[in-house]
């Protein structure tokens, strides 16, 4: 397929798309189709534990988080969803396998969590972990959203408390021992290096990038060669992996689509 061939949008709803979205096996998920017409696809039982997104503003990180954390619930996964815009992930409120948080306290206390099931989960056999469900961690707005957790542990730390806010270590722990745990992140945006570590796109081995610039695609996937010039298609980006950066039509999936997908699979419609 050549560049001209591909559609400005890649609707959920494309001829054929849902199908082929279905037949991934258990921990895959479609990014979307690269302009050379191959599927691009993260496989979290692969080399790729986690996935970073950051786009411009407009750029399409929301719909890249929303269509890969539904397609691993479709697949049986548990999401943490932490949505700091409060909006930006309406479809996660009240699905049975999905904690959705959006206000700084809950994701505090959902962080905090996580870091107790991590440490459960380590103390499982290989048995019980393959009978645990996969856990999609779900993060908008990381930069925001770390320095609104540092400030807000700030607000009430004891002084024999850790400097770092715990809510913090349990995402990092997240990201460098996930993998054993079956637990991934979905992280959106670069949080500063001062609160998660000097170099934390080093744990993604996929990473989505739209409409940055070039100071940030040299830091973020500096194996792929300068800057690409943007287009301007809607959902229009590079998926990094391997050091290769293929340029690809992410998927487009609404709220409803989610809802319906998730909630009653058998609908024609969804």
């Amino acid at each position: 397929m050549n560049k001209n061939a591909l559609p400005t949008m890649l609707s959920f709803t494309a001829p054929n798309l849902r199908e082929q979205i279905e037949a991934l096996p258990e921990g895959t998920a479609l990014i979307g189709i690269s302009t050379h017409g191959d599927a691009i696809a993260v496989d979290l039982n692969a080399e790729c534990p986690h996935v970073l997104v950051c786009t411009a503003t407009g750029g399409g990180s929301t719909t890249v988080l929303r269509s890969l954390t539904a397609q691993f619930l479709h697949q049986g996964a548990h999401a943490l969803v932490l949505d700091p815009k409060r909006i930006s992930h309406l479809w996660a409120k009240g699905l049975p396998t999905v904690t959705h948080r959006g206000n700084i306290a809950g994701i505090h206390e959902a962080l905090v969590g996580l870091g107790d099931e991590l440490e459960r989960r380590q103390g499982l056999t290989d048995t019980e972990l393959d009978a645990a469900p996969r856990l999609i961690v779900s993060v908008d707005s990381a930069y925001s959203t770390m320095r609104g957790l540092t400030r807000y542990w700030e607000t009430f730390r004891d002084k024999d408390d850790p400097h770092v806010s715990p809510a913090v270590t349990a995402l990092e722990a997240a990201l460098w021992t996930g993998r054993a745990a079956r637990v991934h992140v979905i992280l959106d945006g670069t949080p500063a290096p001062s609160v998660l570590g000097a170099a934390p796109h080093d744990l993604f081995g996929t990473v989505v990038l739209a409409r940055v610039s070039a100071t940030t695609w040299q830091r973020l996937a500096p194996l792929a060669g300068p800057a690409p010039k943007w287009s301007k298609h809607r959902g229009r980006g590079h998926v990094i992996q391997h050091g290769e950066a293929h340029e690809t039509q992410a998927i487009w999936m609404t709220n409803a689509d989610v809802v319906t997908w998730l909630t009653d699979p058998d609908d024609p419609q969804s």
